[in-house]
């Protein structure tokens, strides 16, 4: 009787994991990294994503690189920064200097579970500290986290929120380099644009 009950028990496991591994495969992506247009104008670098109604102004002399992984993203650094990419991955800590970084995932959610996924996030890179804060961004109610994390470092996230898609804006920096960075992601969150 125990072996059979072991035995109905793993095949249910089993089914569990494979329904799990199907629906991560199948699930449905609603953006693509090509979304992201990267434009050189008079102003600077503007990127623009039409579909998801987004635009920002890359800071003065900084690299701007698109993402090529699933819905995509953008990588904003200065030129001198020591940021490390391997395949579509940022090598976290970076050495030096700064980066931000801004997506769109196309989901509905609200505070609750940007910060559960933000937690879930933060504890496989070994949390040392998080602190999440509702702010007001663009008119519009954001969640901010300040995290440092083991095996990515310290780091802001901005979320926000709108119908059925989730803006993010993430920066990360070097030893000793965090007032200037943040500096330089108060001004880049000016630039942004959400239509």
């Amino acid at each position: 009787m125990n072996k059979k009950v072991i035995f109905i028990f793993v095949i249910v496991l089993i089914l569990c994991g494979a329904g799990g591994f199907f629906w991560w495969q199948n699930r449905e992506i609603k953006g693509s990294p090509a979304d992201y247009v990267i434009k050189e104008t008079a102003e600077g670098k503007i990127v623009e994503n039409k579909k998801a109604g987004l635009t920002v102004k890359a800071p003065e002399e900084w690299e701007v690189k698109r993402v090529e992984f699933e819905e995509g993203a953008v990588n904003f650094s200065p030129l001198n920064a020591e940021v490390e990419l391997r395949e579509w991955k940022i090598v976290l800590p970076i050495k030096n200097g700064c980066l931000i970084q801004t997506n769109v995932v196309y989901k509905k959610m609200d505070f609750e579970q940007i910060k559960e996924e933000a937690k879930y996030t933060h504890y496989w890179l070994g949390k040392i500290s998080e602190e999440f804060k509702e702010i007001t961004m663009k008119n519009y109610s954001s969640l901010k986290n300040t995290f440092d994390t083991q095996k990515a470092g310290p780091g802001i996230g901005i979320y926000i929120p709108v119908n059925n898609k989730g803006y993010a804006f993430y920066l990360y920096w070097g030893l000793n380099e965090k007032e200037r960075c943040i500096q330089e992601f108060d001004s880049f969150l000016e630039t942004v644009s959400i239509q």
